[in-house]
């Protein structure tokens, strides 16, 4: 479904919703389905391929019913905990008005003025300056803010940062992206599994015949036999392999559904809530290359307002670059790009340069009111006596008239 405009952007991203939902359950039936090939070989490794294909998917059908409930209870829990789970990897916390007052009043000044629901406010310890955006539903939605994004931003760029986040829940683009995490979290959990599971049952079957042909030899009927049926077998295991390596992919693809043009839109929504293009062009590039949250998933990255990771060749990144987002606001909102920050890794490189040189050169010489550069403090000049040999009249000292 194409979106031209706000209102069926929003329709588009709900639709994408239930599509993604759809295609979870049916990643997983891949799934069930190359498990089941996988055990149909180990069980009885002397059938044609055509036997396994025809009795896994006999398996599948028996065990839909069972992979259905047990998508659906993640589903339910992903629902219910996805915000514990995220604030498990990332740290985050809640606050209060008392405990950021800044940042909570500029929230709910943007909420009040465009009669939006207030989501809840938190805070990650970072120095990394980024924020992101969950929830499915709005006693749900909330906003993660690092404190390096409050050290480096002043109130007018944090304001349109927030704005930003807003416009991703108000747009249902959060919905969009936790769909995805959850499809791709569990897909690729599964797939794990299963490679896990094959690999050690391949290494205590290679362990088994290795001790069998050691103890015995075999004839030459049975050995035919075992080559024409082991061709079957090792065309399954492959066929399972396939299976499971495009079940994630495809989850991983599912995440280009998170179509860039989203960012784009809260970029403008910021701009439509805080009437201030340039406060969004200058967070963007206070933000650019130091967004890197330590320690969190690339699931998690894709949430926030920069992803600076990457894919191959940028087809898969999540996230348009910065300077394409300051051309677009310079070019529709009429902001003024202040032009690219210098990057973080020559800033440390800069400093460490100065920090040492100053340490090698020789210490600052003292000067003061007793000293100069020359040497050390000469006392004050005493007033010569006069002829009569009575003190001359109105001396002066270090202190001023006498």
């Amino acid at each position: 479904m194409a979106a031209y405009g706000l209102y069926t952007h929003i329709a588009s991203n709900k639709l994408r919703s239930m599509l993604l939902l759809a295609g979870l359950f049916a990643l997983v039936y891949v799934l069930v389905y190359a498990g089941a090939l996988v055990a149909e070989v180990f069980i009885d490794d002397s059938e044609t391929a055509a036997y396994y294909l025809r009795h896994a998917f006999s398996d599948l059908l028996k065990a839909a019913p069972i992979a259905t409930v047990v998508a659906a209870v993640w589903i339910v829990i992903a629902y219910f905990f996805h915000q514990s789970m995220i604030d498990a990897v990332t740290g985050g916390h809640s606050v209060t008005r008392q405990e950021q007052p800044r940042l909570y009043n500029l929230l709910e000044n943007l909420c009040i003025s465009r009669g939006l629901t207030m989501p809840k406010l938190k805070i990650m310890e970072s120095p990394a300056l980024n924020a992101f955006a969950t929830g499915l539903n709005p006693r749900q939605y909330s906003i993660t803010v690092t404190t390096g994004l409050l050290d480096a931003l002043n109130d007018k760029e944090i304001e349109a940062v927030l704005g930003h986040e807003l416009t991703h829940i108000k747009n249902g683009d959060v919905q969009l992206m936790v769909v995805a995490v959850i499809i791709a979290g569990v897909v690729g959990f599964f797939g794990e599994l299963f490679f896990r599971l094959f690999t050690n049952l391949n290494w205590s079957s290679g362990g088994s015949s290795s001790s069998g042909s050691s103890s015995s030899s075999r004839s030459s009927s049975s050995s035919s036999d075992s080559k024409s049926s082991g061709g079957g077998a090792i065309i399954v295991i492959i066929i399972a392999i396939v299976l499971i390596v495009l079940a994630w992919l495809l989850s991983q693809v599912v995440k280009l559904a998170l179509s860039r043009s989203r960012e784009y839109l809260a970029d403008a929504g910021s701009v439509e809530l805080t009437k201030d293009p340039d406060a969004m062009i200058s967070a963007l590039r206070k933000i650019e290359g130091r967004g890197e949250l330590p320690g969190a998933t690339s699931a998690v990255m894709e949430l926030c307002v920069d992803n600076p990771r990457e894919g191959f060749a940028d087809l898969f990144a999540t996230h348009p670059s910065v300077q394409s987002r300051v051309d677009a606001l310079v070019k529709f909102a009429g902001g003024r790009d202040p032009g690219p920050l210098p990057d973080p890794a020559e800033e440390t490189e800069q400093l460490e340069t100065e920090q040492a040189g100053a340490q090698d050169g020789p210490p600052p010489l003292s000067q003061g009111p007793w000293s100069d550069a020359a040497g050390p403090a000469s006392p004050p000049p005493v007033p010569a006596p006069s002829p009569s040999g009575a003190p001359a009249a109105n001396p002066m000292g270090p202190w001023g008239r006498h």
